[in-house]
């Protein structure tokens, strides 16, 4: 490796860590799934149902920042303005209004004349909260589906121990995710469900990076304490894993700072994921596999000297050659 932030010699003893990383993302998990069930997501127009507007402007590129101000004056509640096909074509969302069908008229009725002749309508639609509530099945169906998909894939390449920890480790990342939409009540849309779904890639490819050096170690030290053995794969690993995050998140911060309102919270929600996400790779999804059993009556060696690793590493080097 041409650049490392940590020296090769690194031996960071992680699953002594385990008896505090597990009751912390216990804690974390419950209390997110408590805020789920009491507070509730704050869920966008997508999810809610509302208005949607296609507009058509005069002047190309349209001015987003203008429109959005203009609604902004009209007190309609959540509103989402962003461009949509060519510059001068603009898709504006406004919430659902309590009245009824009679007040989602007038809420069409004061978008018109507020824009008067300056833009042309090309499109007006009512989403009723029965397609929302479609469009969070289909959500929900294709994080599920997803999940199994990849739980049966590690399962392939790897063993069962490695495919439920790494499926308990990414709904632990989901989960907390959610939380966080719950805690500082982030509009919770599709863009929402697309930040979840790459939370998911993002974590599982982390995950299995790190466990394809635990098995590759699991053949070559056929010895050594499994504790020990997962240390020693996590080490390896952790250069490499630290500056795949740091770029990742580097981005995802230039996003957050100048992409707009639009994109906001979504790249919010990427960014606490992927620190999560970096977090349970370390914390959680190497000491599953402790807790699976993974190596049987190789559980004992936390505490054991630097000798011992270095003859286990010897007889296994012999072994595997």
């Amino acid at each position: 490796m041409l650049l490392r932030l940590l020296p090769e010699s690194t031996n960071i003893r992680f699953m002594r860590l385990r008896v505090l990383s597990f009751p912390f993302s216990a804690v974390v998990f419950l209390a997110s799934i408590a805020l789920f069930f009491s507070v509730g997501l704050n869920f966008g127009i997508d999810f809610k149902g509302g208005t949607v507007f296609e507009l058509k402007t005069h002047e190309s590129p349209a001015d987003i920042a203008g429109i959005r101000a203009q609604l902004g004056t009209l007190n309609l509640g959540d509103v989402q303005v962003q461009q949509f096909g060519a510059p001068d074509e603009v898709l504006v969302r406004v919430q659902q209004p309590e009245g009824g069908e009679l007040a989602q008229q007038a809420v069409v009725s004061t978008v018109r004349e507020s824009f008067g002749e300056s833009v042309d309508f090309r499109r007006v639609e009512v989403v009723g909260p029965r397609v929302s509530g479609e469009l969070a099945q289909a959500g929900m169906i294709a994080v599920a589906a997803s999940l199994i998909v990849i739980m049966f894939y590690i399962w392939f390449r790897f063993e069962w121990h490695f495919a439920i920890g790494a499926i308990l480790t990414t709904i632990n990342d989901i989960v907390v995710t959610i939380g966080l939409f719950v805690v500082l009540q982030l509009d919770f849309s599709l863009s929402s469900i697309a930040a979840i779904l790459t939370i998911i890639g993002y974590s599982l490819n982390d995950t299995v990076v790190v466990y394809d050096r635990i098995r590759e170690n699991l053949r070559r030290y056929k010895k050594m304490p499994l504790p020990q053995l997962l240390d020693r794969s996590i080490n390896e690993m952790l250069s490499r894993t630290i500056m795949t995050s740091l770029t990742t998140l580097l981005a995802l911060f230039a996003l957050y700072a100048f992409g707009g309102e639009v994109i906001r919270s979504f790249t919010l929600a990427m960014i606490f994921g992927i620190v999560i996400g970096t977090y349970s790779s370390i914390f959680l999804a190497a000491p599953f596999l402790i807790l699976l059993n993974l190596r049987p009556g190789k559980i004992a060696g936390d505490d054991e000297g630097g000798e011992n690793a270095k003859g286990t590493g010897k007889s296994g080097s012999a072994a595997s050659a």
